[in-house]
């Protein structure tokens, strides 16, 4: 059966969510390291939080890009992804979803979180039909990410090598057996109405 559209997928836990983000070394080892977000990570910016690996792949060309070297899985808790959810626009103007193109810059303007809904990818990073979430936090919700949600780092970037080196290699089903077991996340009906259509 096909995926629906809109539907977020993630590896989780009855009391948390796992999302993937890329850094270069000097933020991404000390986070992973002390399992939290370092001082010097700034809490005053936007950051993007993906909970597909193979869209971080896609973002982060297997960790080869310039500033992305370092591929972090970050465990959040489940009550403050959701509240993200909750207080995030659509990154983008939706006609039959937002009243007017005034009405969402206004809410844009002021939620601390925002969603894209990308297409999803496969082993060779190719577009699926479905989409995968992307959720942008700002202001408070950027620093709840960091000082108040964030239960673990892990280092995956020699996970994000092994599994490219099979992908090379032509070696799909090996490659598919090392990807993170992501299961439709389950959100009460109309949970994410307001960000998609």
């Amino acid at each position: 059966m096909a995926a629906p559209e809109h539907q977020i997928r993630a590896l989780h836990t009855p009391s948390t969510i796992t999302v993937y983000q890329a850094y270069r070394p000097e933020i991404g080892l000390p986070a992973a390291t002390a399992g939290r977000f370092p001082a010097t990570w700034q809490r005053d910016r936007m950051t993007w939080i993906k909970p597909s690996f193979l869209w971080m792949m896609y973002r982060c060309g297997w960790a080869t890009k310039e500033g992305q070297e370092t591929v972090l899985a970050v465990e959040i808790s489940r009550e403050g992804f959701e509240w993200a959810l909750e207080h995030a626009c659509l990154s983008h103007y939706e006609r039959g979803l937002h009243p007017d193109i005034a009405t969402w810059k206004r809410q844009l303007k002021q939620a601390p979180a925002r969603v894209q809904w990308d297409p999803e990818r496969d082993l060779r990073l190719q577009p699926l039909p479905h989409r995968s979430l992307q959720l942008g936090l700002t202001g408070e919700a950027a620093r709840r990410y960091a000082d108040e949600w964030t239960v673990s780092i892990t280092d995956v970037t020699a996970l994000a090598r092994t599994v490219h080196g099979h992908v090379r290699d032509g070696e799909l089903d090996a490659a598919r057996q090392l990807l993170p077991a992501e299961h439709p996340y389950p959100v009460r009906e109309g949970f994410l109405a307001h960000l998609s259509r």
